[in-house]
Order: C-alpha cells, then structure tokens, then sequence
C-alpha cells in the first residue's frame, strides 16, 4: 500500500488511484483546450472581427489562467 501522489489518501495498489489519474487528464485536457482558444481564434490578427462578448469572455479566461499561475 502507499498513497495516492494525486489525492494523497492511501491506495490499496502501488500505483495512484484510477479515478484520480483520469480525473487529473481530463483537467489538463480542459486546461490545454483553454488555453489554445486564442491561438485558434488568431485573436491578434482579427481582433476587428472577433464581437464584443466573445472578446470579453476569452479576458477573463486570460486573466483566470494568470491568477492560477
């Protein structure tokens, strides 16, 4: 037995906990998906053509992603 490096509870195998393994990939699936939207929009590029609210939403996921940082 050891403990989980995810949870840190104790796991029954030598290894961490499946849930937790695939709960911790589906978070950084999350966050890389995040995290391209802007390079897929080419916001840079046209920002003329990119509405007020979808401008505004894609600021506070930046600024979100810098506070976790």
């Amino acid at each position: 037995m050891k403990l989980c490096s995810i949870c840190h509870k104790i796991s029954a195998t030598d290894d961490d906990h499946l849930h937790c393994k695939e709960k911790l990939r589906i978070e950084l699936e999350a966050e890389d998906f995040k995290n391209s939207i802007p390079e897929k929009l080419d916001i840079a590029r046209n920002a003329g053509d990119v509405q007020t609210d979808i401008k505004a939403l894609l600021g506070h996921m930046s600024r979100e992603k810098k506070a976790e940082s």
